[in-house]
């Protein structure tokens, strides 16, 4: 397991709000943790959590789930953004991406953290301001938000963080809810 980080834990404000962002993958799940204290966002640690190909399926989503749920213990989360699947040819892909998201909510169910889901488009619109932004687009964003020296790598960390600021900047405008805690956008 390898679970890659650019910046150290921190203790939440009382008076902030904790969105911790997932961008979901088997072989590379990406995350950011952002604090938002109105009016400033505020980059707590993004990374990544990285399995090898190889490994046996079971491990490689043990490793996720546990890395999530790590992330949960220290930051306590008071929203969770994850994005949404979105495959259009490689249906073993999209298999592989979809139990290591399950995974990834599992590791968040226990906490009483709000889930919301965003499409990879609904992202980039709150974020650019454009459905079919390129990715160099959203990340060249995500480094003005939240005011980083430089693009945050690996590309699976900055979608985390662009989930996560998403959150922020729409605050709650869903289409569905799932049960208790989740919502969808």
């Amino acid at each position: 397991m390898t679970m890659s980080t650019r910046f150290s834990p921190t203790r939440m404000s009382k008076q902030s709000i904790c969105v911790l962002g997932i961008d979901p993958g088997l072989a590379t799940t990406g995350y950011g943790v952002v604090e938002y204290k109105k009016p400033t966002t505020t980059c707590k640690e993004y990374g990544i959590i990285s399995t090898k190909v190889g490994t046996p399926l079971p491990q490689r989503l043990l490793t996720i789930h546990t890395t999530i749920q790590k992330l949960v213990e220290t930051y306590t989360p008071d929203v969770v953004a994850i994005e949404q699947l979105f495959f259009a040819k490689n249906v073993k892909t999209a298999f592989a991406v979809g139990q290591a998201r399950g995974v990834a909510i599992l590791g968040l169910a226990a906490s009483h953290a709000q889930i919301v889901e965003y499409s990879p488009v609904r992202i980039k619109q709150i974020i650019v301001g454009y459905g079919k932004a390129d990715k160099m687009q959203v990340q060249k964003m995500v480094r003005i938000a939240l005011n980083l020296k430089e693009i945050p790598k690996p590309d699976d960390a900055a979608d985390a963080l662009a989930a996560a600021l998403c959150w922020i900047y729409s605050e709650g405008r869903t289409t569905k809810t799932y049960g208790n805690n989740a919502k969808r956008h």
